[in-house]
């Protein structure tokens, strides 16, 4: 074992630390995971881990010290360092002392050919990481296949939205593209594309869903555009009774996400 880093200006924890900043993350393909659970889902979904941070003061975990264990098997770099070294690495309140540096894992939109049962989602513009990461978890426990991210969205390796995601970041894929690449993809895949507006004549409750399909939201501030409208087989309302007149970005889309899984158990023959 490489002896212990007690230094916060060493280089190599400089470096980390340089992936709190989106611009870094996306320069070098790289991101930085924190915590027992999110370190241990990276290693079952076989995650490309370049190297493994633990501090053994704070790692009290049998677990924990298990997976520093099995980075050694498996020929990880490891360092290890101390406790303020990993505190001025961590964005926990009570850090358990284990984290690793990761490579991200992009599709392109090209290699994305949707097929029967296949659910995607396709975001506009989603500002809030924590949003995109409930969004991830929900969609994942549906058994969806992706998201894909149109034009500017947030950071899908944020840790907020790493967070939030809950390890679905590790199990279902994302692709990045631009709404014009995304406007000649459709037009090319027997997929069905349904969209939501609080102006849709068409209850989410009476509409047939068939498959392949992708559900389009739109950002938190705007919503679908006329643009992405013009796109949709078919658009939806959620009906909303009380004084609101929208919901939350990740609720409006977990509200349909299992709607659209309600309809396929309800309607897939075996």
């Amino acid at each position: 074992m490489n002896e212990i880093i007690t230094s916060t200006a060493n280089p190599k924890i400089k470096q980390i630390r340089k992936l709190r900043d989106r611009k870094e993350r996306q320069t070098s393909g790289l991101f930085l995971l924190e915590g027992l659970r999110i370190v241990g889902d990276a290693f079952d979904q076989a995650a490309k881990i370049e190297t493994l941070i633990y501090a053994p003061e704070l790692l009290k975990s049998e677990f924990g010290e298990k997976l520093v264990e099995n980075a050694v098997k498996t020929n990880i770099p490891i360092l290890q360092v101390n406790a303020d070294v990993f505190r001025s690495l961590s964005s926990k309140e009570g850090p358990q002392g284990i984290a690793a540096v990761a490579q991200q894992n992009w599709k392109n939109l090209d290699e994305i050919i949707p097929g029967k049962g296949d659910l995607w989602v396709a975001l506009d513009s989603v500002a809030d990481p924590g949003n995109l990461g409930t969004i991830m978890r929900t969609l994942d426990a549906v058994g969806g296949k992706g998201i894909i991210l149109l034009d500017h969205c947030t950071d899908p390796y944020d840790p907020s939205s790493m967070r939030a995601s809950m390890g679905s970041i590790f199990t279902i894929n994302i692709v990045k593209s631009s709404l014009d690449e995304f406007e000649i993809w459709k037009k090319q895949q027997a997929v069905m594309l349904v969209g939501t507006s609080d102006r849709a004549e068409c209850d989410y409750e009476s509409t047939q869903y068939t498959t392949p399909l992708v559900l389009m939201m739109g950002s938190e501030r705007m919503g679908l555009q006329a643009r992405h409208f013009a796109l949709c087989d078919q658009v939806v309302s959620i009906p909303m009774r009380g004084a609101m007149d929208s919901l939350n970005l990740a609720v409006a889309t977990g509200i349909m996400l299992y709607q659209i899984h309600s309809f396929q158990r309800k309607h897939t023959t075996v």
